[in-house]
């Protein structure tokens, strides 16, 4: 009897499969969890708080291929973007606004 080592259950020597847990035992061990800065929450969560600046988290992952790197890049550039322009516009908006109460800006 060996133990498994995805549920560490009791299995049978020759088993090729845990009866408990399901998953084939081809002499591979499970994998650690990455690091938390790697997993998508925190990705997400970087994204909200930093825009852009959080682009080094998805280039630096390893889980992610290039072409969802670039794709990833090139949505946040765009909505950054799109984003600065809507800013410019309100801040001008909004100086506009109080320009016609005022007089003196």
């Amino acid at each position: 009897m060996k133990k498994c080592p995805f549920c560490a259950e009791e299995i049978q020597e020759d088993a090729v499969k845990c009866k408990h847990c399901g998953e084939f035992l081809n002499n591979k061990t499970p994998k650690p969890p990455g690091p938390w800065y790697f997993r998508n929450s925190a990705i997400v969560v970087g994204f909200l708080c930093v825009g852009p600046l959080a682009l080094p988290l998805v280039w630096f992952n390893p889980r992610y291929h290039t072409v969802k790197k670039m794709v990833i890049t090139a949505a946040s550039l765009v909505l950054t973007y799109f984003l600065t322009i809507y800013a410019i516009e309100s801040v001008k908006k909004i100086l506009d606004y109080y320009k016609q109460f005022s007089g003196t800006l």
